[in-house]
């Protein structure tokens, strides 16, 4: 039977090749594949902006619109646990550690229910908030959070793009929610 299976095996590899059009073997080998592969950088890291804010407390705290996002934390939970913690555990940039390579792209997505920034900084600080500076212990602000433009502010559901353009260790924080950091090893 082993002998009878053979042949028969032998003959369906022509038959399936001829089949698929291939007229010529590929000219490339398969280690030339892997390696193309190895040497592409992809382009985009994705970084999670996340809170968990209560429209309606926070909207009647702060001002209208302040956030969009039904249900979740009352805006006197959030000072609560800012108060006795200095941070907010659910207000933070996911993950908040993470290696790059040289040529990638952050796209930091906001997918929360506030306003956040996702900004290179020196060195961690404050932010464009007081008494939020205040709360978390952050009372220098970062130089680059009192430079900010229009398109720095990533609105809920937005995201912002980050090239990594040389090596080191960037850090990054939101201007707002200054405990909101990450920081990148970029090699």
């Amino acid at each position: 039977m082993r002998h009878l299976t053979r042949p028969a095996a032998i003959l369906v590899v022509p038959i399936v090749l001829a089949s698929c059009g291939e007229a010529s073997p590929p000219t490339a080998s398969l280690a030339d594949g892997i390696q193309a592969r190895a040497e592409a950088v992809p382009s985009d890291i994705s970084v999670n902006i996340l809170d968990a804010c209560d429209a309606a407390s926070f909207n009647a705290a702060v001002g209208a619109g302040t956030c969009s996002r039904p249900g979740g934390m009352t805006f006197s939970q959030f000072i609560a646990e800012l108060e006795k913690h200095q941070v907010v555990q659910a207000w933070d940039f996911a993950p908040p550690a993470f290696q790059a390579q040289v040529g990638q792209t952050i796209v930091a997505t906001n997918r929360g229910g506030e306003e956040h920034t996702f900004t290179h900084v020196t060195e961690f600080g404050g932010g464009i908030v007081p008494i939020l500076n205040t709360l978390s212990g952050n009372p220098v602000v970062a130089p680059e959070c009192n430079a900010l433009q229009a398109d720095d502010f990533v609105a809920p559901g937005s995201t912002y793009r980050e090239p990594l353009d040389q090596s080191g260790t960037p850090k990054f924080q939101c201007c707002i929610h200054p405990w909101m950091r990450a920081v990148v090893r970029v090699q």
